[in-house]
C-alpha cells in the first residue's frame, strides 16, 4: 500500500512540475500569431484535435539548410538557418513564397462541445498564437480566424 501511494505521489508530482514548466514558459517566452494550415491525419485514438502546419517567414537562402531557429520579429514568426539542432525543420514543398511551413505539425486539442475550427468559410484563414521555445516546435496557445482585416479569437474554453 505504501509503495502504491508513493508511486501515485511521484506521478502526481511529475504532472504538476510539467504543468508548472509550461505555465512559466507561456508567461516568459516570446509569443506571436502565425498563419496555420489545418489538417487531420485521422488518428481517432488521440481525441478531438486539429493538426496545424505553422507558417514562418524565411530569412536566408533555403537551398543549403534544413534546420532553422525560430524567433519573433515585428510580431511575426521568423526562421533563420542554423547548424544547431533546434528540432525545427522546414517543409520543402514546391512553393515560391517567402513563407514556408515547419515540417513538424503541432496538435491543438479542442473540447467536444465546440465546432471544428479547421472548417473555414471561403476567404477565411486560421491563425494560431504560439510561444517560441529555444528548442523544439512552437507551442500553440489559442486560435483565431482572419477574414479580410478582421481578426477574431475563437472562444475554445
Amino acid at each position: 500500500m505504501k509503495r502504491g501511494l508513493l508511486l501515485a505521489a511521484l506521478q502526481a508530482g511529475i504532472v504538476l512540475l510539467t504543468g508548472a514548466k509550461y505555465l512559466t514558459d507561456r508567461s516568459s517566452l516570446p509569443r506571436v500569431w502565425a498563419r496555420a494550415q489545418p489538417f487531420d491525419p485521422n488518428l481517432p485514438i488521440r481525441g478531438r484535435y486539429v493538426r496545424l502546419a505553422i507558417e514562418v517567414k524565411l530569412e536566408g537562402e533555403p537551398s543549403n539548410f534544413g534546420t532553422v531557429q525560430l524567433f519573433a520579429k515585428n510580431s511575426e514568426l521568423h526562421a533563420v538557418p542554423t547548424a544547431e539542432d533546434t528540432g525545427n525543420h522546414l517543409w520543402w514543398g514546391p512553393n515560391a513564397r517567402p513563407n514556408r511551413s515547419l515540417s513538424e505539425a503541432v496538435a491543438y486539442f479542442i473540447p467536444e462541445h465546440i465546432p471544428d475550427p479547421s472548417r473555414l468559410r471561403p476567404g477565411e484563414e486560421l491563425w494560431v498564437e504560439v510561444s517560441i521555445p529555444r528548442k523544439g516546435p512552437p507551442r500553440p496557445i489559442r486560435l483565431a480566424v482572419k477574414k479580410d482585416t478582421t481578426f477574431t479569437v475563437l472562444p475554445l474554453d
